[in-house]
């Protein structure tokens, strides 16, 4: 949700304006709509004056169809009348009482009776066409007006499809402005994932083009400095090699045995030394991941038992023969070796146990709790102890190894057994 968190945005605003533009343009039908309505219902509110009179003056039929006929109107018979008030659509219907004053006489008295009459005016739409429907107490009649059509709103929404067209072509052009902003994302998730000859050199001038050309600068001379900084460790740890190499061969023409020992050790030393670096340097600038695999997790296990060179005796494993991950052999292994080399050198009894559980690998061995938190141990060159055999790498090679397989390093003691995890990384 979150990587796309500008599209969504963008397409919300899309339909909050399309829902307002809709409400507005609904709000004008029903006011066109209604106003329509009631200018023909009082247009034609003669027809029931007409009627009206018919109706009180007992006129003739003739004339009230002559009168019907100026206004371009004509009378709808009784069936069809019952018809399209059964199946027409009511568009406005008014009730009134109208009061007429008359002079009566009954047995030699004058009065005024005030007789009232009930007229109701209905106005249908039926079959594309107008109809007035008009009773009174002594009748009812229906007219059709044949000039009338029912409502039709092209007008409105001519103008609604436009504005509508408008907008949404708006907003497929802000997309079509973001396509490269997509693109670059892309790239540098590339670029991210190890792929430094991944180009995000662009086109245009505009602002998403100088961030792609100003991130092509910037790669050209990350990779530059990256291939400057292998170029001479690489060249280093040759330098190293040559040396090491000799004195280890002149050792062997010394006279004293315990001086052959002592040189031979700082050879041995150095050597292991330059090893560590080389791999420090294979992990921390591991830009692909074409030498990983799915293994089984037993043989990666077996791998580091012989890298180690212990007894198998001193190791216990309980790790599913089918669990598999996804690895560098050669790297994982090591990884694996620098636990096992620990727990022989800093566990009393030399024994350590592997046991993988629900996803995460533990090493088992007992002894004293550390002195401090595991990340001082992680820091390259740093030892409890500076009488301690070692140089201080084990662990930090340990960490960087873990953190190309997308895990961590992390420690537990409980009932005198330390544990040390690879797990997945959170």
């Amino acid at each position: 949700m979150r990587r796309h968190a500008v599209l969504l945005t963008i397409l919300f605003a899309l339909f909050v304006t399309l829902s307002s533009v809709s409400y507005v343009f609904w709000q004008f039908y029903q006011l066109n709509y209604t106003r329509y309505v009631n200018n023909i219902f009082i247009k034609h509110s003669v027809i029931t004056q007409l009627f009206h009179e018919y109706q009180q003056n007992q006129g003739s039929s003739v004339i009230f169809d002559a009168n019907l006929a100026i206004y371009n109107m004509s009378a709808i018979s009784d069936s069809q009348a019952r018809h399209i008030l059964e199946y027409g659509k009511i568009l406005k219907e008014e009730t009134r009482t109208n009061s007429v004053d008359s002079m009566e006489e009954n047995a030699n008295i004058s009065y005024i009776a005030t007789p009232t009459t009930r007229l109701k005016t209905m106005m249908l739409q039926y079959q594309n066409s107008i109809y007035f429907y008009i009773r009174t107490n002594t009748g009812s009649i229906m007219v059709m007006d044949a000039t009338l059509k029912p409502y039709k709103p092209w007008n409105l929404l001519s103008n609604y499809a436009t504005i509508v067209s408008i907008i949404i072509i708006s907003f497929m052009l802000i997309l079509q402005r973001l396509r490269p902003l997509i693109r670059l994302f892309q790239r540098i998730a590339l670029f991210g994932a190890g792929n430094l000859n991944v180009s995000f050199k662009a086109k245009g001038a505009d602002e998403i083009a100088v961030i792609a050309n100003e991130l092509e600068t910037a790669r050209l001379k990350i990779n530059s400095m990256l291939e400057a900084r292998t170029l001479f460790l690489r060249n280093i740890m040759h330098e190293l090699k040559t040396p090491i190499a000799k004195g280890t061969i002149a050792t062997q023409m010394l006279e004293s045995q315990k001086q052959r020992d002592r040189f031979s050790s700082i050879f041995g030393r150095l050597e292991a030394l330059v090893n560590d670096f080389a791999m420090i340097e294979e992990v921390t600038s591991l830009t692909n991941k074409k030498e990983f695999a799915q293994y089984r997790i037993v043989d990666i296990i077996d791998g580091a038992i012989d890298m180690s060179m212990v007894e198998i005796e001193h190791i216990e494993v309980d790790v599913q023969s089918s669990a598999k991950m996804l690895a560098s052999y050669r790297l994982y292994t090591t990884a694996i070796k620098n636990m096992i080399d620990n727990a022989m050198k800093y566990s009393p009894d030399k024994h350590i146990q592997i046991v993988a559980i629900d996803g995460e690998l533990r090493f088992k061995s007992r002894g004293e709790r550390l002195k401090y938190p595991l990340s001082f141990y992680i820091e390259p060159f740093t030892k409890e102890s500076s009488s301690q055999n070692s140089f201080g790498l084990g662990l930090y090679l340990v960490d960087s190894i873990l953190k190309a397989h997308k895990q961590v390093l992390a420690y537990e003691y409980k009932d005198g057994i330390n544990s040390f995890i690879f797990a997945k990384e959170r």
